[in-house]
């Protein structure tokens, strides 16, 4: 397609007209334009313009001056854009479509509704939910770029130069000023360079009306009292309130309330935490009276640079999955599939090269559920890349390999464990997944480890019949197997065939496992129980230690561990989280003692309101904390995501 034609627009615009002022509908789409073909000086003509289609076509930017200042809808589905920047020369558009460009992310649509105030419908949706999660951010950006004008005016001598010194202000603020994910680092950093501007520009005004460079001027905004930070404010998406009286509490049975735990670099008690957000973020029909819907699984992005750690963390329940930033309790992305149950989810960084040749780091997320299906998700571009038709039965969990980064495992109600290979996306970016091992199993596997110290070459697995290891080494001849050894927790063949539905690598060595004896966890040594085995086809564990745990006879409560930190983590039936410094545990000399350690901790279930009422029980299915532990997400069977934070 070459450039437009006045005859053209006139062939595709409504009402039909031989004057192009009179057309206020436009339907280009379908047309293979490119962004040079869009040409302004023949579309500023259409100055009755309401409504563009430019859908369907090859554009990968709009010109800045179209001059189609009462448009009021704007499609440009499926092309290649990749800024949105030049939108805001529609200040009364309402209603906008940007589906399936794969270079637009979420600070995309961040940065629309801060342009585009007017805007009511983004991609068919509700856009005041959007608009909620900017104002949000903008308050608490705009105080922290104060702030940080406040100290670096503070530093500054009589005779430094004014221009120099603010442009260098401004250079500082994009640098220093931090707030919310990193996947919102490109939204935070531009509004951060804009309000620095906009304070500076404010300081050489105040200058010159009132001769007083030494006071920064007073940015309204920022002054106000600070709101709390929620959710967003979507119909399906509803922050729950919290009880003033209702803090952390110990357990009776911890010995330390908040005492330190080994790692705590600052000396601040690594185990205080406050709850931050309750969140109704799966709700079935988007209802915000469902307190029913099952949570089952979360997990935290990993971190994008060597040594730091993620406050973005992924959750799954009913027919959602929801990525969630913990630091504001906003719902970062949420992706729904009408008629399945998740029940579990994982993260893995792929380094992608794009058509252009530049490296990307994509954070994937791979979720599934009820129907066998496997969805693999690009987070940040907000789209399923990929479907993987992995069992005939549900999949009760799944989890990437820590040595291969596409290598996914699956396990099934089918009995059966296969691993993956999702492969990199294609030009398109889709995934072709290919399988490449099958493990059959006696009974329905539960939770999948690989193993800390080996993950290439074993791989634990819970199982409704007990634990089993597999031997997963690809350059071995079968591609079909079955369990190579099944662990059991005490002496004699009664122990054997106890369900296991929790478990985890604390270190290299150390296994933390639940579900073989009521009302414990048990800790035992993978290195001493592995060296121990000779031909044996069932082994005894090598226990380290129990730990005391609620006496309940409820199943699938899962646990968690924080290796960096040496602390095993779970929930249970009362809504209360137990966590145990497990590392000072295993400092203590041999013979640990035979009863059961107390935990370090209990956190109280703390009775957020919702409905006008407070919610005073419920079960925690999964609690999981970051890297660092700043941070900790536990999922109820009552629909509501509990974050905590240290203070």
């Amino acid at each position: 397609m070459g450039p437009l034609s006045a005859r053209l627009l006139m062939q595709r615009g409504r009402p039909k007209s031989d004057r192009l002022g009179k057309i206020r509908s436009l339907d280009l789409s379908g047309l293979e334009l490119l962004s040079e073909h869009l040409d302004p000086k023949l579309l500023c003509r259409l100055t009755q313009l309401q409504e563009l289609d430019l859908s369907n076509n090859r554009l990968e930017a709009l010109p800045d001056n179209l001059g189609l200042s009462h448009l009021r809808v704007l499609r440009c589905a499926n092309n290649q854009l990749g800024d949105v920047t030049a939108l805001c020369q529609f200040p009364k558009l309402e209603e906008l479509s940007l589906e399936g460009n794969p270079f637009l992310t979420v600070n995309d649509n961040l940065k629309i509704s801060f342009l585009l105030p007017k805007l009511r419908k983004v991609n068919g949706k509700d856009a005041s939910s959007t608009y909620s999660q900017v104002e949000n951010l903008n308050r608490e950006l705009t105080s922290r770029v104060t702030a940080h004008w406040e100290k670096f005016t503070a530093t500054l001598g009589p005779e430094e130069e004014a221009e120099k010194t603010q442009a260098d202000f401004v250079k500082s603020a994009v640098r220093d000023v931090r707030y919310g994910p990193e996947s919102l680092s490109e939204f935070t950093q531009w509004r951060v360079r804009m309000i620095s501007e906009e304070l500076v520009a404010s300081s050489r005004t105040q200058v010159h009306e009132a001769d007083s460079p030494e006071k920064p001027p007073e940015a309204g905004a920022a002054h106000k009292p600070r709101a709390r930070l929620v959710a967003l404010k979507r119909p399906d998406d509803v922050p729950l309130s919290l009880s003033p009286s209702k803090r952390v509490c110990a357990s009776p049975l911890a010995q330390v309330e908040g005492g330190p735990v080994a790692g705590s670099d600052d000396g601040q008690p690594l185990m205080k935490l406050e709850p931050l957000h309750f969140l109704q973020c799966h709700s079935k029909n988007n209802s915000p009276r469902d307190l029913e819907t099952q949570l089952w699984a979360c997990a935290f992005e990993p971190a994008f640079e060597e040594g730091a750690t993620s406050q973005t963390v992924a959750t799954c329940g009913g027919e959602a999955v929801c990525v969630i930033d913990c630091q504001t309790g906003i719902v970062l992305h949420k992706y729904k599939s009408s008629g399945e149950e998740f029940f579990s989810v994982a993260w893995t960084a792929l380094m992608v090269v794009t058509q252009a040749g530049h490296k990307k780091r994509w954070s994937v997320l791979a979720a599934a559920g009820l129907r066998g299906l496997v969805r693999l998700l690009h987070v940040r571009a907000g789209f399923c890349c990929g479907v993987i038709r992995a069992h005939k039965k549900a999949i009760a969990t799944l989890c990437f390999s820590p040595a291969h980064e596409t290598h996914l495992f699956t396990a099934s109600y089918d009995k059966r464990i296969i691993l993956w290979d999702i492969g990199m996306p294609n030009q398109d970016y889709e995934f072709q997944a290919s399988q490449l091992l099958t493990l059959d199993t006696t009974s329905i596997p539960l939770r999948l480890c690989p193993v800390a110290s080996c993950p290439d070459a074993r791989l634990l697995a819970g199982c409704e019949g007990g634990c089993c290891c597999w031997d997963v080494r690809l350059d071995q001849p079968q591609k079909r197997r079955v369990c190579e050894v099944e662990f059991v927790f005490s002496e004699g063949s009664e122990a054997s065939g106890r369900r296991v539905d929790g478990l985890a690598f604390v270190n290299e060595d150390v296994v933390a496992s639940k579900g073989s004896g009521q009302g414990t966890i048990c800790l035992w040594s993978w290195r001493q129980t592995w060296g121990g085995r000779g031909s044996q086809s069932t082994v005894a564990v090598v226990v380290l230690a129990r730990l005391q745990w609620s006496p309940t006879e409820l199943a699938y409560f899962s646990l968690s561990t924080c290796p960096d930190k040496g602390i095993v983590l779970c929930g249970d039936e009362e809504g209360n989280v137990w966590l145990y410094d497990v590392s000072n545990i295993l400092k203590q000399p041999p013979p640990l003692p035979a009863a059961p350690q107390a935990p370090t901790q209990i956190l109280k279930w703390p009775q957020p309101w919702a409905l006008g009422q407070a919610v005073t029980k419920t079960m925690v299915n999964t609690v999981v904390a970051n890297a660092s532990f700043t941070y900790l997400t536990a999922l109820t069977d009552s629909n509501i995501v509990a974050i905590w934070g240290r203070p």
